[in-house]
């Protein structure tokens, strides 16, 4: 009879071996690998262990078969399956009359990442903080005739939440067909939360995944960071701006950009909106307020050109859209000629980004990255303080914004192309988090939203490699610690 001492080893070569045989067939950074393959065999049984709990990415399968169960209790199996599928074919590539030749090569690629066509006529209006967006957007739920569809990620209990509240059960009072979507987690951003007023009001509203149950914990980590509003199918709001009182002021305490959309790309806007209420409730938008939502296909939209910017609406998030927003960024860095602004609260791109963006600098393009100097979440500066001083010396102008903090999201591109919405330059915008993004040709909006940067260069710190490289040991080890978890900030 084997020695219990056998019997242990022997267990810990099986698990080990298979292990390494996930790790050799489903890791594909090298570096990672021979990380976790010393784990494992180093250290037994632990080191699998830790492997199996967090050496596994079930981030875009959790997602989905959360999608996929949805799908499968739908009345509608066939008609929403067919949807789906059109979201992730490429269409045939067109070409708007209208796009100078230049920007063909980026125009292909984002057309066959997204599979989401580019269309022109389009009115795009940029809104400064919530002393702006703020009574824009309320004025347009007051104004809605059939639809108001709400998107948010945070959605506080304060005056401005309330105000928005009491919008929109005016509306629904009105027989506008209304629908809210908070996320699960965004809605502790303020306590007491919105869902004690929301509770009184009689239009449907849903929390996007979030269950205290522990079986369904894991599915936190999923957040719906998208900012959408769009009223009657035909004037869509985006951007970076919650819902509360932070944005508001003179100063605010948190600035941020928002924009006001009309164009074809609105009904982009309205198809994401009704994927995540779908999934989230179950409840397919069908019928005449939500005509627009409910096509099952990328037909060219009726809405009628009200300007002329070039606009696409770019879904992201652990799905069938994975990578989306990432390889945008990728192929408009790549893009560039002469000028780059970036504009993000959070910024630790990963390697190939970083790369890309060095690529730029030495080839001549003025790549300038405007962080605030101080962030709300502190690790996030630190963690981004390992990686700033390779792009510093690649040639890279970084600036520190000095407070109130500013929680834009922008890219600009040789003062013509632009991409704005709710993603971040961080790993959780980038692999967690269902974001929505906008990308705008618009000479006229590029220039505006470049002096907007060049305006925040100018009362910045720009930061060198001096200061970086003068700070003390306890600093450096503090940073250097944080990186390490940068692909879960």
């Amino acid at each position: 009879m084997p020695h219990p001492a056998q019997l242990i080893g022997l267990a810990s070569v099986l698990m080990n071996m298979a292990a390494t045989i996930h790790v050799l067939l489903k890791k594909e950074n090298e570096l990672s690998a021979i990380a976790w393959l010393g784990m494992v065999w180093l250290v037994p049984f632990l080191g699998c262990f830790l492997y199996w709990a967090f050496g596994i990415n079930r981030v875009r399968r959790r997602a989905r078969l959360l999608r996929q169960g949805r799908v499968n209790t739908a009345t509608e199996t066939t008609h929403t399956n067919q949807s789906a599928q059109a979201s992730v074919t490429s269409p045939p590539l067109e070409i708007p009359t209208d796009l100078p030749a230049r920007w063909y090569g980026l125009h292909r690629l984002i057309t066959h990442v997204t599979g989401k066509p580019l269309y022109a006529g389009h009115q795009c209006e940029v809104l400064l903080n919530g002393d702006e967006a703020f009574p824009a957007m309320l004025n347009a739920i007051d104004q809605a005739q059939h639809s108001v569809a709400l998107a948010t990620f945070i959605f506080g209990n304060d005056i401005w939440g309330q105000r928005f509240v009491a919008a929109l059960q005016r509306a629904h009072q009105r027989g506008v067909a209304v629908r809210v979507l908070i996320d699960g987690m965004g809605r502790y951003y303020n306590v007491p939360t919105i869902g004690r007023l929301l509770k009184r009001c009689t239009f449907p509203y849903a929390w996007f995944l979030h269950s205290f149950l522990p079986w369904k914990m894991g599915y936190v980590n999923l957040r719906n960071h998208r900012k959408l509003l769009i009223v009657d199918s035909e004037i869509g709001f985006t951007g970076g701006l919650n819902i509360r009182q932070h944005h508001v002021g003179s100063p605010p305490r948190s600035k941020d950009l928002h924009f006001r959309l009309q164009g074809p790309v609105v009904e982009q806007m309205s198809r994401v909106f009704a994927d995540d209420w779908f999934y989230t409730t179950g409840e397919q938008l069908e019928g005449k307020p939500w005509q627009p939502l409910g096509r099952a296909n990328e037909e060219v939209p009726t809405t009628a050109d009200v300007g002329n910017a070039l606009v696409r609406g770019i879904p992201d998030g652990p799905d069938e859209n994975y990578d989306h927003f990432r390889w945008a960024l990728l192929a408009a860095v790549g893009e560039a000629q002469q000028r780059l602004f970036i504009l993000s609260p959070y910024f630790l791109p990963d390697r190939g980004l970083q790369d890309a963006l060095k690529h730029a600098a030495m080839r001549g393009v003025e790549v300038n990255i405007l962080l605030p100097e101080q962030n709300n979440w502190p690790f996030m500066r630190w963690a981004a303080n390992v990686i700033l001083p390779g792009l510093i010396e690649a040639g890279c102008r970084v600036f520190l914004t000095p407070p109130p903090f500013d929680h834009s999201k922008l890219m600009v591109v040789d003062h013509h192309w632009l991409l704005v919405g709710s993603g971040n330059w961080d790993p959780r915008s980038f692999r967690l988090n269902f974001e929505f993004n906008v990308e705008i040709y618009d000479v006229s909006l590029a220039l505006r939203l470049a002096q907007h940067c060049e305006s925040l260069m100018a009362s910045a710190q720009r930061l060198t490699l001096r200061q970086l490289h003068e700070r003390g040991l306890g600093e450096k080890l503090r940073d250097s610690l944080v990186h390490l978890w940068s692909p879960y900030l």
